[in-house]
């Protein structure tokens, strides 16, 4: 997420009431996950299993529990939990806004589009031309719909991004700001949910078609021309290359890259990066041709160990 306009140092330090090291007058651009942060950015951590990638990050504002060597061309914010710092910048730049109209009056909606009844359409929501947008679809703020989309009902655009801190008194949640973007040509079907980013975007890029009941996290990217069929869960952070075919109740862990043109059976569970152009199978998802046959030499066991047996 960028600010409106560029803030200071200090004045950030200000807003979260912690100290800082660094130039008072140091720019201040947005705040960012780290895995789409870039110069000017705020990032927070609060292990020392990450510091070193956060202070090695594209982030210059780095929001630490810890006051250590601050790399050069950056800047430090100190606070005793960066978490809840985190959320009181996004409390602050992105609060949350009521609606009072089932489509808000800041909303855009292109030439010839559709809006069916009982549709709730958020703040700054913008539709382009020539949708269809079918009845009990809920459209979250700030959500991005290119041209000849098409949603049926019950799906939902923008949800808070599933992520918490565990904490003594229970889950704290990572408060979301981001986006979802759907390009043009995609097809969604009904009862689907994507997830908006934490502070960027989920995207599903042009072409992509999508069947019931999926299931898409935060920030993730779903590649040109993808299929994914109905059941489906993505976790966030994923990329989807183009052209990748997910066949049902497929289960994937979050932060993996699947390569384009790849396709996986129904019921695989994806655990890591996959490479393009193959095909998989089983959880762990592997190459599926191996898989099968691995299947296939199990089920001889017997005729092997009688075989054996007999030439005893």
């Amino acid at each position: 997420m960028k600010f409106p306009r560029t803030y200071s140092l200090i004045e950030i330090s200000k807003l979260i009431d912690c100290n800082f090291i660094g130039d008072a007058n140091f720019p201040v651009l947005g705040m960012n996950e780290i895995h789409v942060v870039t110069s000017g950015d705020i990032v927070f951590v609060d292990h020392p299993k990450y510091y070193d990638k956060a202070l090695n990050s594209n982030a210059t504002i780095i929001l630490i529990n810890k006051e250590v060597d601050c790399p050069k061309g950056k800047a430090l914010l100190i606070s005793e939990d960066p978490f809840r710092d985190f959320n009181k910048l996004t409390d602050h730049f992105k609060p949350f806004k009521a609606s009072t109209n089932s489509i808000s009056d800041t909303a855009i909606i292109g030439r010839n589009t559709i809006i069916q009844p009982n549709c709730f359409i958020g703040h700054n929501v913008v539709i382009g031309d020539h949708c269809i947008i079918n009845s009990n679809v809920s459209i979250y703020d700030d959500t991005v719909i290119g041209n000849h989309v098409t949603i049926h009902a019950g799906t939902v655009l923008g949800a808070n991004a599933f992520y918490y801190k565990k904490r003594p008194e229970g889950y704290d949640r990572l408060k979301s700001c981001g986006r979802v973007v759907i390009q043009d040509h995609v097809d969604i079907g009904s009862n689907c949910t994507i997830d908006r980013g934490v502070t960027g975007d989920t995207t599903i890029k042009e072409g992509a078609k999508l069947d019931n009941q999926i299931q898409i996290g935060h920030d993730t990217v779903v590649g040109k021309k993808c299929l994914i069929a109905s059941q489906v869960g993505i976790a966030g952070c994923v990329v989807i290359e183009d052209e990748v075919t997910i066949w049902g109740q497929v289960g994937c862990t979050s932060g993996v890259t699947l390569g384009t043109k790849a396709v996986f059976h129904a019921q695989s569970g994806i655990s890591k990066s996959l490479e393009g152009n193959k095909t998989y199978w089983g959880t762990p998802a592997q190459d599926a041709r191996s898989e099968m046959k691995e299947m296939a030499n199990i089920k001889r066991l017997p005729e092997i160990l009688e075989y054996i047996k007999s030439k005893k």
